[in-house]
């Protein structure tokens, strides 16, 4: 597979974004000042991507039954304000660059409207063996309508 970079530049404007998912930050997520460890967005951004492709229809069980996968190529998150413990956390994204081997995806993380974080991921289809395969069908129509 070929080597991603980054392109997608995540908007700061809630209203620019396709799909939206809620969390309660928890606990045990927090730092000793209560505040959300930099290591757990990245599994907010995971969280919304699956909820996400249940959404289109596609949930991930079905992919992965169908042979495909979502393997994650690249991450990138900017921290601007810090999320902390018990807060609603809004993690807005929508889909971005796609191409016939990979996608980005683009986050905006809010509460209660207020930017907290952004963040892009870039992700390659892949079997089970980790070979590259093309972006399913339905996928490469989102982006090209």
């Amino acid at each position: 597979m070929h080597r991603v970079r980054i392109s997608l530049r995540p908007s700061l404007d809630p209203g620019s974004y396709t799909f939206t998912h809620q969390l309660r930050v928890r606990f045990a997520e927090t730092d000793a000042m209560g505040i959300v460890h930099h290591s757990r967005y990245l599994p907010y951004l995971e969280a919304a991507r699956v909820e996400y492709l249940r959404h289109l229809g596609h949930p991930y069980t079905e992919l992965r039954a169908e042979g495909i996968d979502f393997t994650v190529l690249e991450a990138h998150v900017q921290y601007r304000q810090p999320v902390r413990f018990d807060e609603l956390v809004d993690v807005h994204l929508h889909l971005g660059a796609v191409t016939r081997t990979t996608f980005q995806i683009g986050y905006l993380l809010t509460v209660g409207g207020e930017a907290r974080a952004t963040g892009v991921t870039a992700h390659g289809a892949v079997n089970a063996a980790g070979r590259p395969l093309r972006m399913p069908p339905w996928l490469l129509n989102l982006a090209n309508p």
